[in-house]
């Protein structure tokens, strides 16, 4: 019988030695791998940290029709939604118009002459009644789908109906059918078609649940247009409308509700934020009153009268503060308020004050409107919806750093973001402004792709997907 070698003690210390260098290095190359996963996702409306900053690298920084364009493919539908991205897969919302039913035309009658009148009778007769109410929308047919593209070739991997009929509630001309943007925990998909429903797919396009949060009307016929959150299981959903406003807690695994909450609130089209800050996590929902919501209850934690014509940008937020405003209009601004981590009960200042127990500064002059503003070290960047103006104010106090207007710059509907240390925004047109970011003002330059543009930007790995109303734009160097 063969001796075994005496393991000596030094042996035996760099055999540990050697196990935990190991041990550590492929703990570095799992963190890097993910940490790579991570800049794939932007799992919903204004990224995973609904703040429009993105930190994928090496995107292009000059596009136009012919420079930087790795592909576009034509749009199956139309929506004012944004994509979603999850590694290599973009997610896109939309409602085609399948059949259209013939409109009644109003024809234009002459006026009826005025009776004779007779002395001592009163001749006065009713006016005509109203003309009938066109409702051949309801005979309009459409298909409410969610697609699935391949990021790096554009090619369709998958596309599923989610209902295909007539709509339940009258659009604008303006609108769509399909203005909320997906959001996904990286197992799910979760797409609400206002109206029509919620429906939850995994990522192959099968239905795992869908559910009906009912029919209600909505200011000029615009529809909703609040996106859904996702936090700790449940999905978010808010169903402001101009009958009966409500939010509900939906459980992802199942579609079932675990609370739903009355709102005293008309058609609103701002989407929540959770708000993890130093003093726990909150649910922030706009409206006329803002409101933060304990979410795994629904139970009220403070709220704030904030004005303004409609509720539609998204708040902006760090770990000790959130900063929220209403859309204000041409002759109407609004103020953007500064919330502080902790805050509790009614917060609205006081008649002539700017501050209280729970807002520490709020500043009227900052013309937010329909685009969300944006947080980046320190400064807030708030884009007007109409004019080419831009402001940065200071997050700490609310001071005024600038207000400036470029000139030719179209409607502006999609959000600002924030890529290597620049401020960028697009409008209607298609023309991205690229601006320098900081306390002084400086256009850098701007890029132009010729469609018409309200969704905001989403990044891949390495290249930005614009939604037009034609086309799906990936640009990349």
């Amino acid at each position: 019988m063969s001796k075994q070698p005496k393991i000596t003690e030094n042996q035996t210390v760099m055999k540990q030695m050697f196990i935990i260098v190991r041990g550590v290095f492929t703990l570095f190359f799992i963190v890097l791998i993910l940490s790579s996963c991570t800049q794939n996702e932007w799992p919903q409306f204004l990224g995973p940290d609904s703040n429009m900053v993105i930190t994928a690298k090496d995107l292009p920084e000059e596009w136009n029709d012919s420079l930087n364009i790795r592909w576009a493919i034509d749009m199956d539908g139309e929506s004012w939604s944004s994509p979603i991205v999850l590694g290599d897969k973009i997610f896109i919302s939309s409602a085609l118009l399948v059949k259209k039913a013939e409109r009644i035309e109003k024809a234009e009658e002459p006026a009826a002459a005025a009776p004779p009148r007779a002395e001592g009778v009163n001749n006065n007769t009713p006016p005509p009644p109203p003309p009938a109410e066109d409702k051949s929308y309801l005979e309009d047919v459409y298909r409410w789908q969610i697609t699935c593209v391949d990021a790096q070739s554009g090619k369709e991997l998958w596309k599923k109906t989610a209902f295909e009929g007539n709509p339940r509630i009258k659009k604008h001309a303006g609108s769509t059918y399909a203005c909320e943007t997906p959001v996904s925990d990286g197992k799910y998909i979760y797409v609400y078609y206002g109206m029509v429903g919620v429906y939850c797919y995994d990522l192959d396009g099968n239905l795992i649940w869908e559910k009906d949060l009912g029919v209600y009307e909505t200011v000029n016929g615009w529809g909703t247009g609040s996106s859904p959150v996702l936090h700790n299981g449940l999905l978010y959903v808010v169903v402001d409308n101009e009958e009966s406003s409500f939010m509900v807690a939906l459980e992802t695994q199942t579609g079932n509700e675990k609370w739903r909450i009355n709102r005293d609130e008309k058609t609103n089209y701002g989407t929540p934020v959770i708000w993890k800050n130093t003093t726990g996590t909150e649910l922030v929902v706009m409206g006329k009153t803002v409101r933060s919501y304990n979410p795994e209850s629904g139970q009220l934690i403070w709220q704030l009268e904030a004005g303004g014509n409609y509720a539609i940008p998204s708040p902006v937020y760090n770990s000790e503060h959130i900063y929220l405003g209403n859309a204000g209009g041409p002759r109407e601004t609004t103020t953007l308020f500064a919330v502080k981590a902790g805050a509790s009960g009614d917060i609205t200042p006081a008649e002539g004050q700017t501050t209280s127990e729970g807002v520490v500064w709020s500043n009227p002059e900052t013309g937010i409107s329909n685009p969300s503003p944006v947080l980046f070290n320190g400064l807030i960047y708030v884009v007007a919806s109409r004019g080419g103006e831009v402001t940065c104010i200071d997050a700490a106090n609310g001071e005024l750093k600038y207000k400036e207007k470029i000139s030719k710059v179209g409607a502006v509907w999609a959000s600002p973001w924030i890529y290597n240390n620049k401020l960028y925004f697009m409008d209607e047109k298609g023309v991205s402004r690229v601006l320098k970011t900081g306390s002084e003002f400086e256009v850098l330059g701007e890029n132009a792709i010729d469609d018409k543009f309200w969704a905001s930007v989403v990044p891949t790995s390495n290249a930005y997907v614009f939604k037009g109303v034609e086309k799906l734009y990936c640009v990349a160097k």
